[in-house]
């Protein structure tokens, strides 16, 4: 029996209070936090980014419980050594060039080989597992989830900005993030054996070591029985954080249950799919995606609330009603981005948008 268990990633930038500019802390706040959270708080390629990590969790009350936990205590970490920690997809006006890469053979490798695209790769991102040991079926429910992806994806978007300008997208993390290979929305593939031999060709030819070097949107992880789900900005607020955790959660039960009913959502191609999520990452809830099956455009907002419709079966028995209520609050005060814009256009300040930033990672935590 599936258990759908949950797990939750977080990556923050690491600020300077007083410029306000990223800053390459040497990964001390790793170094504290190590003593007290174990491996639950790690270093990430670039210094100026710490990334933290839920255990395994029953419910999405256990995971919101932890990821507020492992805000507060890095945070308060950071504010001990006179630094603080922000969660939004890219820092509005920091460059890149002037932060330093984590000293670490992986990354010094990663380096080597991606160049100036791992270089500028200074983004944010949110990771949900969800648990599934059945491989065929993770496998299968990885094909038909694609097609939702852009849609969850609106909900997060929270980069608008970089190295100082408007970009005019609402998550810009994924332009930045598209120069990496082996990135985006993924193929179809037809079985676990089958998404095996890719793998193995891969390795084989040299072009990974391992799997862990596949940065899908989605993926079945190579070596947990989870599926990740990678798509997304990291959000400023943890209730954000956790009504999309919910989300994806309840998405893998929906269609986890219409196959074991021998019922299959209709796949979309990658192509198609590609479409939606450059709406999303451009517009955020404030464009248009399109109904392949209707071949319709349809507001944002309007498709998002018949994903809610879709999944609303499956969330009173998982206990997520309440977490996933929390989509209908973003839906109406807009992301993480409209709301890092409206700060900006109120005051024509960059600076003040990172305070924003800054005060919101720690909102209820």
């Amino acid at each position: 029996m599936e258990k759908f268990t949950l797990g939750v990633e977080e990556e923050y930038m690491v600020v300077d209070p007083v410029t306000r500019e990223l800053t390459s802390h040497d990964q001390h706040i790793v170094e504290i936090a190590s003593h007290t959270l174990r491996d639950h708080v790690k270093a990430e390629m670039h210094q100026a980014v710490v990334e933290v990590g839920t255990g395994i969790c029953a419910n999405v009350q256990e995971a919101h419980a932890e990821i507020k936990y492992l805000r507060k205590s890095v945070a308060d970490i950071a504010s001990g050594l006179g630094l603080r920690i922000g969660a939004a997809g890219t820092h509005p006006f920091s460059l890149w060039t002037q932060q330093l890469i984590t000293p670490n053979p992986r990354y010094d490798e990663i380096v080597n080989e991606m160049q100036e695209a791992a270089r500028s790769n200074l983004i944010f991102g949110l990771h949900v597992h969800v648990g599934i040991t059945d491989k065929n079926m993770a496998i299968h429910i990885m094909n038909t989830v694609r097609y939702f992806l852009p849609h969850i994806f609106a909900l997060s978007t929270n980069s608008p900005f970089w190295e100082g300008r408007n970009t005019g997208f609402k998550s810009f993390r994924t332009k930045v993030f598209d120069k990496f290979p082996r990135t985006g929305i993924p193929d179809h593939f037809n079985s676990w054996d089958d998404f095996k031999n890719y793998v193995n060709l891969l390795i084989k030819t040299n072009c990974i070591d391992n799997a862990k070097k596949i940065w899908w949107d989605v993926r079945v992880h190579p070596f947990f029985d989870t599926i990740e789900f990678r798509i997304c900005d990291v959000p400023l607020r943890t209730e954000e954080t956790i009504a999309i955790t919910a989300l994806f959660q309840a998405l893998v039960v929906k269609l986890y249950r219409l196959r074991l009913r021998n019922i299959s959502f209709i796949m979309y191609t990658r192509s198609l799919v590609n479409e939606n999520k450059w709406r999303a990452s451009r517009y955020g809830l404030d464009g248009k995606l399109i109904d392949f099956g209707k071949q319709e455009e349809f507001d944002t907002r309007l498709i998002i609330l018949e994903l809610l419709d879709f999944v609303d079966d499956v969330v009173d028995d998982l206990g997520s009603r309440e977490a996933i209520k929390y989509i209908h609050t973003i839906l109406q005060n807009g992301t993480g981005a409209d709301r890092q814009l409206k700060i900006f256009q109120e005051t024509g300040s960059l600076e003040k948008v990172v305070d924003f930033i800054l005060q919101e990672t720690v909102e209820g935590v």
